[in-house]
């Protein structure tokens, strides 16, 4: 990943600003900040007009220069006019050449040294050599840019609702700080409209996570929520925190008129359907479909990453959106081809064998059934992915449902990453609550609004954890959470199956082992092999993924496995090492919001522990001069749960990079994982 200066995404991003909106069925322009005026001309063709974005920068719009000035630039000053007495504003680049030529170009540019429109009093295209102003804008005294401005708080009328002051941060960003609800509403949102006060008449805000399902408890809590589509600041009266169902406003503020704010940096992505009825399922998701005579055809389409897939389909339960059991089409596009493949679901883990029968998120041609899928296209454009399909509502295949043509059907839908066999691995953005849809509406109906993009802030992923000490011989491999995308998929860089290995108590830590050593693997990953989700042998081997059971005779010849697996006389696999489980979860906590958590150790700290009985699966191992130096630990069942053991000559490395001896913390985090195993193996 590439950085670079806020100022200059500031610079690349404010070009986003300057598209065209349909609001309500009327174009405009859109709001591009508060207005300077023309650009006074007076040589080589100089016109244009200028804006103030924010108290660092101007936006110029069909800005036109010939270019044949001899040593011209974007210049700036004090003085009462332009002069020499003043300084160089670097180009829309960032770069401070000699200026080329311009044809009605938009763009932005940021005083140097964070200098404020305030501290000056003129803008020119100025050259240098000969003293001459090519054109200039003057500012006005006490001119204020536009900044984030503060209004007051929410007035709370029920269900504990209260913030502290709003604040309008730009054109389509509020933040909420001190947020406060009881999250006992029955079908309560974010909801901003027109009109005195807060009525039905209205539209969802996806909350902070992009999320529309009803709104969960808040505590004090700071929020930034972004209006949807090409809804601004300037086209709502009210902001509410609405219950759709009883049409009641549980608090609420009044947005005053001609706040003088930022534009939004936020770029708008319009996408429309041919289909007469589409869902908005979340605020990078919707789902558009027809039903004609005995088909029904669906369009996926999401601002996802090009490895990411769409998954949609038919709950398992009649009464609520049910994942196990349902009935759901995985939708990606993989370089030029297009897929809408047909699954069926029996259990939240990646498809393999239980006992000689798939299990998990199978295929239907893997469990015996037919896919029934007709992909009809698939595009890729403006970073959304486009796949429409059609499925017969009744299908041949008893394993499918059937799409109702009468009342609602409730549906489930996800986004996750494919992994390096492109296939869906656990899903990063999925619903909470129900959804429930009309199929076969009399009248079409769609709630669907504008794709809008934003500069996403890079999160750091969780400290890496490490176990390196000499004294360490025996290792408690026990289960937990993967930990979003700070966590395992952070910390690798791989997808995650949801779960992943606790190495005395630590988040999937790199081990250092010494040849010619034997340690010990007390291993608690799941022993009973009924269990698609938590049955996990641990084993050893020289390739980072695991997972040796689902792969290919030929790519299981591909893999050196060092530990935790034996093979008969007819050369089948069998693990070694799967001991009773030991697994940490959340606590009732919604795990979409893991990443959240600042450390690993506050994350783990929210977890709650449990243990079956029995002794542990014991894995011995004893590194020689043929291991390599680096290998990995996993599960023998899934994919990318475990990582890298390094095995060494010695004990001795690089101070520099890292650390010699085991922390203080992790000596005691080490103790603390013993004494919770022992603990639970006695009771």
């Amino acid at each position: 990943m590439t950085f670079i200066h806020d100022r200059t995404i500031t610079n690349v991003l404010n070009i986003f600003i300057l598209v065209v909106c349909h609001v309500g069925g009327e174009e405009k322009e859109a709001y591009q900040g508060k207005y300077l005026g023309k650009i006074n001309s007076y040589h080589h063709q100089v016109s244009g007009d200028i804006y103030a974005v924010d108290e660092y920068t101007f936006l110029l719009t069909n800005f036109n220069y010939d270019g044949n000035g001899a040593d011209a630039f974007f210049w700036a000053g004090a003085a009462n006019r332009p002069g020499p007495q003043g300084f160089i504003v670097p180009d829309e680049y960032g770069k401070t050449n000699v200026l080329d030529r311009y044809f009605n170009k938009d763009f932005t540019l940021t005083l140097p040294d964070n200098k404020k429109i305030t501290e000056i009093k003129w803008f020119a295209i100025y050259d240098l050599s000969s003293q001459n102003t090519f054109g200039d804008v003057y500012i006005p005294e006490e001119f204020e840019p536009p900044a984030a401005q503060k209004i007051s708080r929410l007035t709370g009328r029920s269900h504990d609702v209260e913030s502290e002051t709003i604040e309008i941060i730009d054109a389509k960003t509020i933040k909420i700080s001190e947020f406060t609800y009881n999250g006992e509403g029955k079908d309560t949102y974010f909801w901003v409209g027109l009109g005195p006060q807060p009525s039905s008449k209205g539209i969802k805000v996806p909350d902070e996570y992009g999320y529309l399902d009803p709104l969960r408890a808040y505590k004090k809590e700071d929020i930034i929520l972004q209006l949807p589509g090409e809804w601004t600041i300037f086209q709502i009266d009210w902001f509410s925190i609405f219950d759709v169902e009883s049409k009641e406003n549980y608090g609420s503020v009044i947005i005053p008129d001609g706040l003088n704010v930022p534009p939004s940096l936020v770029k708008v992505v319009p996408h429309t359907t041919a289909l007469p009825n589409c869902f908005q399922l979340h605020k990078d998701l919707q789902v558009s479909w027809e039903i004609f005579g005995p088909q029904i055809t669906i369009q996926l389409a999401g601002q996802v990453a090009e490895d990411d897939y769409m998954a949609f389909g038919l709950s398992a339960a009649e009464n609520k959106s049910e994942m196990i059991g349902s009935d759901v089409a995985v939708a990606y596009i993989d370089g030029y081809l297009g897929y809408a493949t047909d699954y069926n679901i029996t259990a939240k883990a990646p498809c393999g064998k239980v006992l000689g029968q798939y299990k998990g998120v199978c295929k239907d041609d893997l469990v015996g059934g037919i896919d029934n899928n007709q992909l009809h296209t698939a595009v890729r454009e403006n970073g959304i992915n486009i796949i429409t399909y059609r499925r017969t509502l009744i299908s041949s295949d008893p394993g499918d449902k059937e799409y109702p043509t009468e009342g609602s059907s409730y549906v489930v839908w996800a986004i996750g990453r494919l992994n390096h066999h492109k296939e869906p691995m656990f899903h990063d953005i999925y619903p909470k609550g129900n959804v429930k849809l009309e199929l076969n509406r009399k009248e079409k109906e769609s709630n669907c609004f504008a794709f809008t993009r934003s500069q996403e802030s890079f999160r750091e992923p969780w400290e890496k954890s490490e176990i390196f000490d000499r004294t360490i011989r025996t290792f408690a491999a026990t289960l937990g959470p993967s930990g979003g995308k700070r966590g395992y998929q952070g910390i690798t860089g791989m997808t995650s199956t949801g779960l992943a290995w606790y190495i005395n108590g630590y988040l999937i830590p790199e081990l250092w082992l010494r040849r010619g050593l034997t340690y010990a693997f007390k291993v608690h990953g799941g022993n009973n092999p009924h269990s698609a989700e938590t049955y996990h042998p641990f084993i050893v081997t020289d390739e980072p993924h695991g997972g040796f059971e689902r792969l290919s005779e030929e790519a299981q010849k591909k893999v050196r496995v060092l530990a935790g697996v034996e093979f008969t006389r007819r050369g089948q696999p069998r693990p070694t090492a799967a001991g009773p489980l030991c697994i940490a979860r959340h606590n009732g906590r919604d795990r979409r919001l893991d990443d959240d958590f600042p450390t690993f150790k506050k994350f783990n700290r929210s977890l709650v522990f449990s243990c079956d009985e029995g002794e542990p699966a014991i894995l011995e191992v004893t590194p020689n001069t043929t291991w390599p130096d680096v290998v990995y630990y996993n599960s023998y069942t899934h994919a990318n749960m475990g990582w890298k053991i390094h095995i060494v000559d010695s004990y001795t490395r690089d101070r520099a990079s890292h650390s010699t001896e085991p922390s203080a913390l992790a000596v005691i985090f080490s103790c603390f994982a013993a004494i919770l195993v022992a603990y639970f193996l006695i009771q």
